[in-house]
Order: structure tokens, then C-alpha cells, then sequence
């Protein structure tokens, strides 16, 4: 993920965060070792392609929701994701994140539970 912050007019700041998909990139590396692999690495490199697949199968909101939670584990936060002190772990983790992204973030996380 990256997070973006910028000013548009004065006092008005605005943050994104973007997601980074490169998991069909993984995917299509998997798939070319799994054509020219061994009966013995086959199964392994299966199960591989369709993890990615699962991955890149995911919406960006998901990716997202994903990201909050680990960032929230990262500061040790194990309290509902739907708490005032789910943002202020979320902006304790990432101090760039604005008030307004941590609860566009918040929302994607407890749309998308794991």
C-alpha cells in the first residue's frame, strides 16, 4: 500500500492509499513454472497458483481491509474493528494517514472481515 497525501486549497489536505496489485504478475510466474515442472513439484506449484489466483481474485476494498487489519495487529490492537480505537491505532501505525482515510479504512475492514 501506498498512502499519498496532498493539498489541493489552503487548510485542505487529502490522503489515498493505494493499493499495489502485482498478484497477477505472481500468478502468470507460477503458471509458466507449473507447465514445465516435475510430477514431484506439481502439487506444490498447484496449490501455489491458486492461492495467488485467490488473491488477485480479491477487490481493492478487500486488499485494503486486509492492510488495516495488519497494521492494526502490528500496534497489538485486538479490540472491534468498529471502535474509535480502531482508527486511533490505525493513524498510531501509519501517522500520515488523515482522520478521513483512517475511517474510509476502518469501513473497508469491517465490510470485508476476514
Amino acid at each position: 500500500m501506498i498512502v499519498m497525501r496532498f493539498t489541493t486549497e489552503p487548510n485542505t489536505e487529502h490522503t489515498f492509499v493505494l493499493p499495489l496489485r502485482d498478484a497477477e504478475v505472481i500468478v502468470a510466474a507460477l503458471r509458466t513454472a507449473l507447465a514445465d515442472a516435475s510430477a514431484q513439484d506439481r502439487p506444490g506449484l498447484e496449490r501455489a497458483v491458486a492461492l495467488a489466483e485467490n488473491v488477485a481474485a480479491q477487490t481493492d476494498a478487500q486488499v485494503r481491509a486486509r492492510w488495516v487489519r495488519a497494521r492494526l495487529a502490528s500496534t497489538g490492537f485486538t479490540g472491534d474493528l468498529a471502535s474509535v480505537a480502531a482508527v486511533k491505532a490505525l493513524r498510531k501505525a501509519e501517522p500520515t494517514l488523515s482522520l478521513l482515510a483512517a475511517a474510509e479504512l476502518q469501513k473497508d475492514a469491517v465490510a470485508h472481515p476476514e
